[in-house]
């Protein structure tokens, strides 16, 4: 099954831990998006942080080594990853992702 993993991470950790990814083979594609600007609660306050946004394309069997490696690799304590299950996707490119995506 195809699915959408995201996780915010600050600008400068954005490249390496989607190499990382890549390398490791746990997804096809990561897109980065710069410039997210993010609001949120922590430890009892509103905090602002500037941030992109890693959208990686994977297999839902690499799911659980991908938490693992994103937690691992990533500079806050409490990293966001969210899932999303594809319910359409064209033929051609979930044969590719199908490729590129380490079996587990």
């Amino acid at each position: 099954m195809p699915i959408v993993v995201i996780t915010t991470i600050p600008k400068e950790n954005s490249k390496d831990l989607a190499k990382l990814i890549l390398e490791e083979r746990l997804c096809a594609c990561v897109n980065i998006i710069e410039d997210i600007n993010s609001l949120f609660w922590w430890e009892g306050k509103i905090e602002e942080a500037k941030e992109c946004m890693l959208i990686i394309k994977t297999k839902e069997s690499s799911l659980p080594k991908l938490k693992t490696l994103i937690s691992n690799n990533h500079p806050y304590n409490v990293p966001e990853i969210i899932s999303f299950k594809i319910d359409s996707i064209n033929e051609p490119y979930f044969e590719w992702l199908n490729r590129e995506v380490k079996n587990f």
